[in-house]
């Protein structure tokens, strides 16, 4: 364990299970607290964005136990952490609150379980409470979609990337990350209809047909990008800066959402939109027309109906007719 790196000061480290570093509150109470350290993160986490996250809660938790003179890990309590979490509030909305104090309750578990340390300090810690009955994503009307895809100019081929993968999303209801890791061969025939593969988070491999607005803008993309015979490679592929020729890279979620912003800017959208704008988009318009919130967690691979209910937005007019209701 002599080749640990030992980390004072963390500023946005860049997590894989090959470049983990070891705060040196953790190297500091021996080689055993260090490994079952790296091992919390690399054979306990398998999702990368949370692994990330995780990481860089528990780092910061270990920045400030080193500022406040907390050196030894053994040596904190629960008064600590609560203190901690109750600064935190200051800097950060209550969801990022309660996954710092996630991060550090399923560490501390794991190193009590280790036999590092006792107790876990942060088990008795409350987080604050916040109750979400409706989502804070933005969500286009239908004729604000439409016009969103019939504003990018489909002459070039990243325009039927773009088009093709806002659509996807639109009638899919898919997340960002599940789409831009797509393979071409995630997009099939099956009898007389094309369907889409997505890998969503947890492991789900998520299976639907594609709507016939999707199959269209799919079509046209892969015959102008000349992918129809690529299998495994990037269905998203990045493009060349300036140039206007693809890559054979997937686009990253970064790229998506840049791309995003600037189409919305050339259409003139009044308002920011994000990556699940679309996701949240394509639900409300399935619920509005009549959609059972049972199928539309299905299609959106959800594990609670009340994780669907957030992005359906189909209430909000009806709540809009009766405050009009009140006439002075």
């Amino acid at each position: 364990m002599n080749d640990l790196t030992v980390i004072h000061r963390p500023e946005r480290p860049i997590v894989t299970p090959a470049s983990l570093g070891v705060p040196a509150l953790i190297a500091d109470a021996g080689d055993q607290a260090a490994r079952r350290f790296l091992e919390f993160f690399t054979a306990t986490i398998r999702n990368p964005n949370t692994r990330m996250a995780y990481y860089r809660a528990v780092l910061r938790f270990c920045a400030w136990c080193d500022h406040h003179q907390l050196d030894e890990l053994a040596a904190i309590e629960p008064l600590h952490v609560a203190t901690y979490i109750e600064g935190l509030q200051h800097a950060y909305a209550k969801p990022s609150v309660k996954q710092h104090l996630a991060a550090l309750r399923m560490l501390f578990d794991w190193l009590v379980t280790g036999g590092v340390i006792a107790t876990n300090p942060a088990y008795a810690v409350r987080g604050p409470k916040y109750v979400v009955k409706r989502g804070k994503t933005p969500v286009l009307t239908p004729d604000e979609a439409r016009a969103l895809l019939n504003s990018i100019d489909t002459a070039t081929v990243v325009g039927r990337r773009d088009r093709a993968l806002i659509s996807l999303m639109i009638f899919t209801f898919a997340r960002i990350g599940a789409v831009v890791a797509m393979r071409v061969e995630d997009y099939y025939p099956q009898g007389k209809r094309w369907w889409v593969r997505l890998h969503e988070k947890g492991g789900k491999r998520h299976e639907m047909p594609a709507h016939h607005t999707l199959e269209a803008d799919l079509d046209a993309y892969l015959d102008a990008a000349g992918l129809r015979d690529s299998g495994e490679s990037p269905l998203f592929r990045s493009a060349v800066w300036h140039s206007g020729a693809l890559t054979t890279h997937a686009m990253t979620r970064i790229d998506a959402y840049r791309m995003i912003q600037r189409r919305a800017a050339a259409m003139g959208m009044p308002r920011r939109i994000n990556c699940h704008t679309f996701r949240a988009t394509g639900i409300t318009a399935y619920m509005d027309a009549g959609g059972t919130l049972e199928n539309a967690q299905a299609m959106a691979a959800h594990e609670s109906p009340k994780t669907t209910k957030l992005y359906d937005r189909t209430g909000d007019a009806i709540t809009l007719d009766e405050v009009e209701r009140i006439i002075i």
